[in-house]
């Protein structure tokens, strides 16, 4: 009899599913909508903030959401991205950052602690939600031209 032996990267997969929530980065603003059980009631509650850190390990994979609070208080979320309570994640805008985690953020007070917004054209919008490739982009841009 032969025993199958697992290695660490087969055990960390083990059990992972596609989630088909959207791909987001450090320094997006995310909403994230999470299930909150209360008694026998059920009910979604959003949270709104900056992806901060993600830390990529398998199935137990998380990312860090931070927003500002009631008089300037900052709240972290800590959420594993597999979790059965995230119902779905919203990106409100894409974040312009050069580093893989964004802790200093956690120091930085009011307008100092802004992440700048990453802005697109309007044919990496479209690309980047899969509606239409490179191709289709140059023949609309030649119709619009021929007309």
């Amino acid at each position: 009899m032969k025993a199958d032996f697992l290695t660490k990267e087969t055990i960390a997969n083990l059990g992972v599913k596609d989630r088909s929530l959207p791909e987001f980065g450090i320094g997006d603003t995310v909403e994230i909508d999470q299930i909150v059980k209360e008694g026998d009631k059920q009910r979604i509650q959003k949270f709104k903030g900056d992806v901060i850190a993600i830390h990529n390990n398998g199935i137990s994979s998380t990312f860090t959401v931070r927003k500002i609070g009631a008089d300037s208080i900052g709240i972290e979320r800590i959420y594993p991205y597999f979790s059965p309570s995230i119902d779905g994640i919203k990106i409100i805008k894409k974040g312009d950052v050069r580093r893989a985690k964004l802790y200093y953020v956690r120091d930085r007070i009011g307008k100092a602690a802004r992440i700048k917004e990453k802005i697109l054209t309007k044919e990496q919008k479209l690309t980047a939600q899969g509606g239409l490739s490179e191709n289709k982009v140059e023949q609309k841009d030649k119709e619009a031209v021929e007309k």
